[in-house]
């Protein structure tokens, strides 16, 4: 039993190295970001204005409401991602957890569909936003990633804040993560098309 548990940390290790020698530069990770927020911006102009807040009939989030949740998610994901470019976060030596390290080493999220946790839920429901307030939302996060991309570059980014499923992830880590979800959540709404599409 020894044994798997040294086997174990030894593999979280090696696996710790590779994620940090694969996590991009900053300047590569917010193109490829701007370029997922720009594919946002031209989804908004090819869903039809009478689908983008209706409920598919098989169920599941609009398209409003898949809007609001990765917007509001990205604009906090950007205040987590500050906070470990300040000398303000508590010391620790936790890492990112095994599903945050195979995320950011495969760079997408498991194939499987899961609900947000709870906690997120509550602090940031999926509300039913117009498209205006959708276009609104994606400038502003465009903006705070700007701020965030140009704080990094002058800052140690030593910092770790907890994910509510990745564990414990720095600066870098973060702006990686909000890349990741907004791409994992351009396949739901394309799902909601299909939907859609069916009836």
């Amino acid at each position: 039993m020894a044994y798997v548990h040294v086997f174990n940390q030894a593999l979280c290790a090696n696996i710790d190295a590779i994620v940090l020698t694969l996590v991009m530069n900053i300047n590569d990770q917010r193109k490829r970001t701007e370029a997922v927020l720009g594919t946002y911006r031209s989804k908004l102009d090819t869903i039809p204005d009478d689908l983008f807040d209706a409920t598919p009939t098989s169920g599941g989030w609009s398209y409003a409401e898949v809007c609001s949740h990765i917007m509001q998610a990205t604009l906090a994901s950007t205040l987590a991602l500050e906070r470990c470019t300040q000398k303000n976060c508590k010391p620790t030596d936790k890492k990112t957890n095994l599903l945050g390290k195979m995320v950011l080493l495969f760079g997408r999220f498991p194939p499987v569909r899961v609900k947000q946790p709870k906690s997120v839920a509550e602090k940031m429901p999926a509300l039913k936003i117009s498209k205006e307030e959708a276009r609104n939302m994606i400038i502003k996060c465009r903006q705070r990633l700007d701020a965030m991309v140009t704080l990094m570059h002058h800052s140690e980014n030593t910092g770790r804040v907890a994910h509510p499923r990745l564990g414990m992830l720095n600066a870098g880590q973060w702006l990686k993560f909000i890349r990741l979800h907004l791409e994992h959540h351009l396949k739901q709404l394309k799902r909601i098309e299909n939907k859609f599409s069916a009836n």
